[in-house]
């Protein structure tokens, strides 16, 4: 078996396999936090897909007033028909209050949504509303399909864009807007040296970062052999603060398994689950129960990511662009496309921080920046938030465990959620596949 390890001398000198394996990292869709947010001083007072969505609202009343100008003159002088249709409007026959109908969503939008800047959904709910009623009670009540043409072209297009409005505002707008004020409070949060918690309490860092078998010892020691690495420039310190930082949110998360809700399981009896965290939205975790030893997932999983592309599918390709010390590396990942080539691949530049304890085996990370790998045009770039792999040994089994991973992505390119949502756990049960694949292979090649 390509780099196999005996599980007894794994579990015995795990810090020497772990300077041996320059390249503990995980799949590309593992988790980080938003790239570098903007600075407080750069928040623009109005979002670019806002000011998108108030020229669209503008497009919508110049576009029904060049059709009802259009109409008006058709048969007779321009403003012949303007006198009978306002002067003597009558509800049967005149297209007059379909444009009133287009001035009353452009006043209302955009008072709401560029003077005022409101962040609800309920001006266009409205708007959509009285647009939709009015327009089914005119052509249920006119004479207007039997006019011409724009008897059907009008209210038609009219209560399209009206729908549209409302699409572009509910699933771009307010979801865009919700995800640059999560990274605005982020970069806030991230300018202290320890990073915002779910749910903060009264315990030292200790606790969270250096249990009694995690990897290595604190950052001010040297291991005595030479295997041993620390932090050193401002930059490294950095990676290793953020990694602890992901690493504490992956151990809230699976402290508060109560509030997970239920998205979806398989055949097999694994299931996806969603919690919503602060700071950094909806995170998926999935479940699953293993039928092999902690170490051989934690081996295949965790410290070989580069061979994972030899057996997974769901990525294309990993490569370890730094490591920073016995704990903590800077990898570059690449995932495969997904929902039938709707989402294209991504790239990511991830920090991972791998500890092990006596009941599991961890890895966290999430988004971050390095020199080496900037921005391509290849790929959209992702950003991950915190997240990982952990691998929880059995207490009555070695030859058991359970696998969770924890994933919290932001795909970037605009897409739906629903459909970001849908591909993400079609992705997680998919990468499982591949896993047991893995482990049968291996089990065979043993035998």
């Amino acid at each position: 078996m390509p780099g196999r390890v005996e599980y007894g001398e794994l579990g015995e000198s795990l810090p020497a396999i772990a300077s041996l394996n320059a390249s503990y990292s995980q799949a590309s869709q593992s988790a980080p936090s938003p790239c570098p947010p903007c600075a407080p001083g750069e928040r623009r007072v109005i979002s670019d897909v806002r000011r998108t969505f108030c020229l669209f609202v503008t497009f919508d009343l110049l576009f029904i007033s060049l059709l009802w100008i259009i109409e008006l003159n058709i048969t007779k002088a321009i403003w012949q028909n303007l006198e009978q249709e306002v002067i003597h409007y009558k509800f049967e026959t005149s297209f007059f209050d379909i444009f009133l109908l287009a001035v009353f969503r452009f006043l209302c939008l955009q008072i709401a949504y560029a003077a005022v800047r409101l962040r609800h959904w309920w001006v266009i709910a409205i708007t959509t509303l009285v647009s939709s009623a009015f327009l089914i009670a005119k052509v249920i009540n006119s004479d207007l399909l039997s006019q011409n043409a724009f008897g059907y072209v009008l209210p038609i297009t009219s209560f399209v864009v009206a729908w549209l409005e409302t699409w572009f505002l509910d699933f771009k707008v307010l979801t865009q807007e919700a995800e640059d004020e999560r990274a605005f409070l982020a970069s806030l949060g991230t300018s202290h040296e320890q990073g915002p918690l779910l749910y903060p309490r009264p315990v030292s860092d200790g606790q969270f970062y250096s249990p009694p078998e995690s990897l290595a010892g604190s950052d001010e020691e040297l291991d005595e052999e030479g295997l041993g690495r620390r932090a050193v420039t401002v930059q490294e310190k950095e990676f290793v603060r953020q990694g602890r930082e992901a690493m504490a949110v992956v151990e809230q998360i699976l402290m508060q398994e109560e509030n997970w809700k239920f998205e979806k399981d398989n055949e097999y009896g694994d299931a996806v689950y969603s919690l919503e965290i602060p700071f950094y939205g909806k995170t998926f975790i999935l479940k699953a129960f293993m039928q092999c030893p902690a170490e051989l997932v934690y081996q295949e999983v965790i410290l070989q990511p580069e061979k994972m592309v030899q057996w997974n599918r769901t990525i294309s390709g990993c490569q370890i662009l730094q490591r920073v010390d016995d704990n903590t590396l800077v990898s570059y990942d690449i995932s495969s496309g997904a929902a039938g080539g709707v989402v294209s691949p991504r790239d990511f530049v991830n920090v991972r921080r791998v500890e092990r304890r006596r009941d599991r085996y961890m890895s966290a990370g999430m988004a971050t920046i390095h020199e080496a790998k900037p921005l391509h045009n290849c790929y959209v770039r992702g950003e991950n938030g915190p997240g990982g792999f952990v691998v929880l040994k059995s207490g009555t089994s070695p030859s058991v465990c359970t696998f969770i991973w924890v994933l919290n992505t932001d795909l970037k390119g605009r897409l739906p959620r629903y459909l970001i949502h849908q591909s993400l756990a079609a992705t997680m049960f998919e990468f499982l596949t591949y896993l047991r694949q893995r482990v049968s292979d291996l089990h065979s090649s043993l035998q």
